[in-house]
């Protein structure tokens, strides 16, 4: 499937929570491989006025690692965190925000990922390491 169609068919089946924390995904590189996606986040998200809770930021960093591993390998019907680290590097505040996910090695039954988030000035707020399970089609 080429890159264009794969991201709409990818953005077409998101979770509700994507599209509550205003996600989209502008890109895919099945080669190296990663997934990029924009969030448009609002206060409602955020405390200290517009500073983004912590949950939200690992659920965008996950979601783009996550599908990295859905644009990049076929077969895959379902990603399964065992484990996710993220750390905080600056307030990440409410905004357009932008979080890219790689597959760094993958087997069969498991993938190690990395996620990066920048706000709108291409400042890195945000970093994540993850181990997940696969699950392939039968």
């Amino acid at each position: 499937m080429d890159e264009p169609l794969l991201i709409d068919h990818l953005n077409a089946r998101a979770p509700a929570f994507i599209k509550i924390l205003g996600g989209t995904i502008v890109a895919v590189d099945p080669e190296e491989p990663s997934c990029t996606f924009e969030f448009t986040i609002g206060t409602d998200f955020c405390h200290s006025i517009d500073v983004v809770q912590g949950g939200f930021i690992t659920a965008m960093l996950d979601a783009a690692m996550t599908h990295a591993v859905f644009s990049s390998i076929e077969g895959i019907t379902g990603v399964s965190s065992l484990e996710i680290k993220t750390s905080y590097l600056e307030p990440t505040r409410a905004g357009r925000l932008r979080a890219r996910g790689r597959i760094l090695k993958s087997s069969y039954k498991t993938a190690f990922l990395e996620g990066r988030l920048y706000n709108e000035d291409g400042l890195l707020t945000a970093t994540a390491s993850s181990v997940a399970k696969l699950v392939r089609k039968a």
